[in-house]
C-alpha cells in the first residue's frame, strides 16, 4: 500500500471512532491485547499494601496506575539534588514509590507511574501546580526515576534489585486549572493557552528523560487531558477543552511521545458510555473517535491510553452518581467500547474504593468508603483480559 493510501486508511479508520463494525470488532478483539486496571492512591500508595494488592490480584487487575510526584506534599525532590539524574541523591525519598512497585511486582501487577506536581525551589517557590522555569530540572528527575525502576537497579544499602517500571505519563490534566495554572495569558490583544506551552515543555522533559535511558520497551503517553474546558480566558476558572489543548500543543511544539491519554468521563448521570457529549467542547466515550480522528490528522496513528475513567453512584453522591447497578452495566459496557477501538492499549478504572467525603470526593468505587461491595466489583473482575 503506497504512504497516501495508509495515511487516508489511517484517518479513515480514526474517524470512525467507536463504530467499529461487528465483524471487524471481533477480530480486533481477539488480535490485540488492551490492559485493564485501577487508579486509586489511597489505597495503592497511601494504604496498607498487604490488604489492598492481594485484593487487587483477586479482581485479575493488569496495571495500576501511580501519581510519582517530582514535588509536592509527598514529592520526591523536596530540596535541590547536586546530582538530579543520580537516583541515588541524598536530596531523593522513594520509600512511597519503592513500595509500591515491590508490591505491585509481587502480585503481578504492571505500574504506569505519572511523573507530576513542581517543587518549590524548580519554580520560585509558587504553587506545585505551575511548571517549573527550567524544564531541564524536570528531564533530569524523569532520568532518575526511570533508571531507579529500571529493573536493574539496586538502591543503597540494599541488596535486593527494584521492580522495573516500563509504562509513564507526563503529569495529569493539564487543560486543568488545579493540576497546571496559568490556563491562558495574554500577548497584546490575542490571549496564548499557556498551560499548551507549557506542557509541550512538561511533555518534552519526561519523554526525553525517560527515554534517555535507552532502556527497551519503556512508553511515554502524553496528554492526560480533562474531559471538557471552558476556552473561557476572562472566567474565573479558565480551562481548555481537549481538542483544542491537542492542536495548541501541536502549535506550541510537541512531538515525541509513545501514546495519548485522555479521561473520556461522563458530562451527566443521563450520559452512558455510548451517548454523544452535549457539548461540543467536551470528549467522553461516546466521541471519543473525534480526539482519535484529531491525534491522528496531528501525529498520525499513536496509541490512545484512557488513563482515568468511571462513574460515581447514588448512593452516595446524589448529585452525581448512577445507581449501583447502572455502574456495573456502564462498566461492562465501557470497557467493551474501548476494547472494540484498535487504537487503545489501556483504560483504567477510577477508584478501587469511594472517597469519605461525599460533597467534594469521588465516589466511583467498587467498594463504599465504609467497605460495602458493589456490584461493580464482579463486573470488573469477569472483564476480557
Amino acid at each position: 500500500m503506497s504512504r497516501q493510501l495508509a495515511l487516508l486508511a489511517a484517518v479513515l479508520v480514526a474517524a470512525a471512532g467507536l463504530a467499529v463494525p461487528a465483524s471487524t470488532a471481533t477480530k480486533a478483539t481477539t488480535a490485540r491485547h488492551m490492559l485493564v486496571g485501577i487508579v486509586d492512591d489511597a489505597q495503592t500508595l497511601y494504604g496498607d499494601p498487604d490488604k489492598t494488592y492481594p485484593l487487587l490480584k483477586q479482581l485479575r487487575v493488569q496495571v495500576i496506575r501511580v501519581n510519582l510526584y517530582w514535588g509536592g506534599r509527598f514529592g520526591v525532590a523536596k530540596r535541590r539534588p547536586s546530582l538530579a539524574t543520580n537516583p541515588n541523591d541524598p536530596a531523593y525519598d522513594w520509600k512511597l514509590f519503592d513500595r509500591a512497585v515491590t508490591y505491585a511486582s509481587k502480585n503481578g501487577i504492571k505500574v504506569l507511574f505519572t511523573i507530576m506536581y513542581t517543587p518549590q525551589w524548580a519554580n520560585g517557590g509558587r504553587g506545585q501546580n505551575v511548571a517549573p522555569r527550567n524544564f531541564d530540572d524536570l528531564r533530569k528527575f524523569a532520568s532518575a526515576a526511570a533508571w531507579r525502576y529500571s529493573g536493574t537497579f539496586t538502591p543503597a544499602k540494599e541488596t535486593t534489585k527494584l521492580p522495573g517500571v516500563k509504562l509513564w505519563l507526563a503529569w495529569n490534566e493539564p487543560n486543568n486549572p488545579i493540576n497546571l495554572t496559568p490556563q491562558y495569558r495574554r500577548v497584546g490583544s490575542k490571549w496564548v493557552i499557556q498551560s499548551a506551552v507549557d506542557y509541550a515543555k512538561i511533555c518534552a522533559a519526561v519523554y526525553a528523560g525517560v527515554h534517555g535511558t535507552k532502556l527497551p520497551g519503556e512508553k511515554v503517553a502524553c496528554g492526560a487531558t480533562a474531559p471538557n474546558g471552558n476556552n473561557a480566558p476572562r472566567s474565573i476558572r479558565p480551562s481548555v477543552s481537549p481538542l483544542a489543548f491537542l492542536r495548541a500543543l501541536k502549535k506550541a511544539g510537541l512531538r515525541n511521545f509513545d501514546a495519548y491519554a485522555h479521561h473520556p468521563y461522563y458530562g451527566s448521570p443521563t450520559e452512558s458510555p455510548t451517548r454523544k457529549p452535549p457539548s461540543r467542547a467536551a470528549v467522553t466515550l461516546g466521541n471519543l473517535g473525534d480526539l482519535t480522528a484529531e491525534v491522528t490528522r496531528l501525529y498520525g496513528p499513536k496509541r490512545i491510553w484512557l488513563t482515568e475513567y468511571g462513574y460515581q453512584t447514588n448512593p452516595p453522591d446524589r448529585r452525581f452518581g448512577v445507581s449501583w447497578a447502572t455502574q456495573a452495566r456502564y462498566l461492562t459496557q465501557a470497557y467493551a467500547i474501548a476494547r472494540r477501538n484498535p487504537r487503545i492499549d489501556m483504560m483504567l478504572w477510577f477508584l478501587l474504593r469511594d472517597d469519605s467525603r461525599v460533597a467534594d470526593g469521588w465516589q466511583s468505587g467498587f467498594f463504599t468508603s465504609s467497605g460495602v461491595r458493589k456490584p461493580a466489583y464482579d463486573a470488573f473482575r469477569k472483564l476480557p483480559h
